[in-house]
């Protein structure tokens, strides 16, 4: 999923989370038994919590609960277990495995079979036109392909 559609989705869920808080907060109902996660317990505690839920429907006091933790739980691992781009050829050669795709198929992306070859063996490093087509032709996230490759023979 590129990264501005990741976003996008967690954005409207915020958005939609803040509603339900309010909604519960404005309808008398002020008390709220969760509390932010700042440790490995709280953490722990809440992916308990969150997995009770998970058959909660949406709208009900419990999904909107549900909707509040998850929130929460996503910000305290984006914190706590962030995670590392793939090597830029790594996340080629993973799209290619994935997609059954040949150095044939990236041709347009990246140029002739030699050019792909280098590439691949990490002989030629990418472009921004490069990039720019992989990125648009196969959906791998441009954070990962602007990366410096891990091992370089440049």
């Amino acid at each position: 999923m590129p990264m501005v559609s990741c976003i996008s989705v967690s954005l409207v869920r915020t958005r939609s989370t803040i509603k339900a808080m309010r909604k519960q907060f404005n309808a008398g109902n002020n008390r709220m038994d969760i509390k932010p996660i700042k440790t490995d317990n709280d953490y722990r505690t809440a992916l308990k919590e969150a997995e009770a839920l998970m058959a909660a429907e949406p709208g009900t006091p419990e999904g909107e609960k549900l909707d509040v933790l998850v929130t929460l739980i996503e910000a305290y691992e984006h914190k706590h277990f962030p995670l590392d781009l793939p090597d830029p050829i790594e996340a080629i050669k993973f799209e290619m495995e994935q997609k059954g795709l040949t150095v044939k198929d990236l041709e347009p992306m990246i140029g002739k079979s030699n050019r792909v070859y280098e590439v691949l063996n990490r002989k030629r490093s990418l472009t921004l036109k490069m990039i720019w087509k992989l990125h648009h032709e196969l959906g791998i996230p441009a954070e990962s392909l602007i990366k410096p490759t891990t091992q370089t023979n440049i």
